[in-house]
């Protein structure tokens, strides 16, 4: 997740070097327009998530630098993701990444929805980036992880990652990963992966705890 803010945080930087001195005072009324006509929307996100108004406004910028009509449609998205995977495909894993984000199932994401999901990755609780994480991999949300999600979910980062996954992607290897995961997160052994298997079972994972961690350094 810190990639996709990153997309959106350099972008604005590489937009402010090239401006000029006339376009940057068009850009700032802009900006002081934008700003003054969503006062009550940034308050009301402040209160909703773990970001300060002026953090929120330095995402706002970014957000509208990448999507200036205020939405994300899933071929933007990918395309954002794209940029951070040069050797391997994306397109799947950002196509579920997307769906997570877009919590209206519209198709769009909305300013809301992205920094809503980027306040519980970056700065929610434990749990919350747990219940995230889950939601992401239940891709048809019936509240389960089943076996064909997870090999969906498996594959799609083998084939994100490229030239540069270890160990070589071979036939068999993302049925092993498919297997690991259940063998240690379907306590019940009924062939489904609840919520609370999977928090229980992250939860006492020293590798999936510290992956929760590095979440925490990005802002």
């Amino acid at each position: 997740m810190g990639v996709v803010l990153g997309t959106f945080s350099m972008h604005t930087k590489q937009v402010n070097y090239r401006r000029d001195r006339r376009s940057n005072k068009v850009d700032d009324e802009l900006e002081m327009t934008m700003v003054c006509h969503r006062p009550e929307g940034l308050e009301q996100l402040e209160a909703q998530t773990n970001f300060s108004k002026q953090e929120l406004q330095i995402l706002y910028r970014g957000f509208k630098s990448e999507c200036p009509s205020g939405v994300v449609d899933e071929d933007t998205f990918k395309h954002i993701y794209a940029q951070f995977f040069p050797h391997g495909d994306a397109s799947n894993y950002a196509h579920y990444l997307f769906n997570a984000f877009d919590t209206r199932s519209n198709g769009a994401i909305k300013f809301e929805e992205f920094v809503m999901g980027l306040s519980t990755l970056l700065r929610g609780t434990l749990r919350q980036k747990l219940e995230w994480t889950f939601n992401l991999y239940d891709i048809n949300r019936d509240g389960y992880i089943n076996r064909e999600e997870m090999t969906e979910i498996v594959r799609a980062i083998y084939d994100m990652m490229g030239k540069y996954t270890y160990p070589a992607i071979s036939g068999d290897v993302p049925k092993e990963h498919v297997d690991a995961f259940f063998l240690k997160m379907d306590k019940n052994k009924d062939g489904v992966v609840t919520m609370e298997e999977f928090i229980v079972a992250c939860q006492e994972d020293e590798t999936m705890m510290r992956s929760m961690q590095l979440f925490e350094n990005v802002m």
